[in-house]
């Protein structure tokens, strides 16, 4: 009976990381981010700029489908026919965001500045019609409180909102669906604060190791295969929580930073590591905890990486900081305690590191090793 549960728990934990495998291709470390920074003039005028793939809602196609086959079909529109490509897109926009002054939803004007430029942007995809939609419009006379959301469609939505009536900025991170916190457009300020910081950022702490982490849960899944018992285990998760927790701070400060590139391949090879000591040792060394320790300070500046990509709001930066750690930490958590629930009861057992520890540890290795490879060369 044991032995039919210990198969069936191997081959989940099997396809669970070749899953990973497969989508770790194009998102090994995607954190899709929908920037929109809206601008409030002093001449009573709004105007949003949201970075989206204008072309695919152009086409009505995923966002993930073939950039170059996107814009040779745009490219090869007559005039109308692209006209109403672009009618196309600005009405999906409509529908998928929430402008509201005073509770009352307005329709901006929905432009597209990027077509017809010469642009630089920080991708390797081209485009047609650009990665901006330009929505605007003029302020309600006497309003005093602006709201702005968007669908699930658009994901997490990175909002920074720029007075120029009076030189401030806010900033606030809205979960996939949500609406902002009011900005009163009186005291210039957003209504709500720390408490929606707090709640936010766990949450972006948390979608990073799940779903989004897959590197970093394949580095907790090997501590765990090869940790037998439960002390040895918190030792090693208590210095890799330690260590990341350094590096991102000091990243996030702008004390100690790298490259992205090297560290996203060095986060793969620790990886590797862990998977080939699970593979050619029968017992944990006493140092492991120090070298899981160094791995977590590479882990960190990975972290560091994806909470830059999220303006922080200044009014409350250290919470932001704190929460998202204590997120991430929730995540590592979860995984542990999946990992627990599929293998915990068969820890004990004399074929444990035979059909458990050695496939699951070259299933790891296998996979980092692309990711070495893919992040270094390719």
């Amino acid at each position: 009976m044991q032995s039919t549960l210990i198969v069936k728990a191997t081959k989940f934990i099997t396809v669970f990381v070749l899953n990973i495998f497969s989508l770790s291709i194009a998102l090994a470390h995607d954190f899709s981010i929908t920037e929109t920074t809206i601008f409030l003039d002093s001449s009573n005028t709004y105007k949003i700029d949201m970075l989206v793939d204008v072309d695919a809602l152009a086409l009505g196609v995923s966002p993930t489908s073939d950039s170059e086959q996107v814009v040779s079909i745009l490219t090869a529109l007559s005039l109308q026919d692209l006209e109403q490509a672009k009618q196309k897109a600005r009405q999906t926009i409509q529908r998928r965001i929430r402008l509201r002054f005073d509770g009352t939803k307005y329709v901006p004007t929905i432009t597209f500045p990027d077509h017809g430029t010469k642009f630089s942007v920080e991708s390797e995809l081209p485009t047609f019609l650009g990665l901006t939609a330009r929505l605007s419009g003029e302020i309600p006379q006497f309003s005093k409180e602006l709201t702005f959301g968007a669908s699930r469609a658009f994901k997490v939505v990175n909002l920074t909102i720029i007075d120029k009536r009076v030189g401030k900025t806010v900033q606030q991170l809205l979960g996939v669906g949500e609406d902002s916190s009011p900005y009163d457009l009186q005291s210039r300020s957003l209504v709500g604060g720390e408490g929606t910081v707090v709640f936010r950022y766990i949450l972006v702490g948390f979608e990073h190791i799940l779903p989004k982490g897959l590197d970093h849960i394949l580095f907790v899944l090997g501590l765990f295969l090869f940790s037998y018992h439960l002390r040895p285990l918190l030792w090693q998760i208590t210095a890799f929580t330690l260590a990341h927790s350094i590096t991102l701070a000091l990243s996030i400060f702008g004390l100690f930073t790298l490259p992205s590139r090297p560290v996203e391949a060095l986060i793969a090879l620790s990886i590797v590591y862990v998977g080939i000591e699970n593979m050619v040792t029968t017992e944990l060394k006493p140092w492991r905890p120090m070298v899981v320790f160094v791995f977590g300070l590479l882990h960190g500046l990975g972290f560091a990486q994806v909470l830059r990509q999220v303006s922080m709001p200044k009014e409350h930066f250290l919470t932001a900081l704190l929460t998202f750690n204590l997120g991430v930490e929730f995540g590592q958590i979860t995984v542990l305690a999946l990992a627990f629930l599929l293998f915990g009861w068969f820890r004990e057992k004399s074929w444990y590191r035979r059909r458990v520890v050695l496939p699951g540890s070259v299933l790891i290795c296998l996979i980092a090793t692309y990711w070495c490879i893919e992040r270094t060369f390719l």
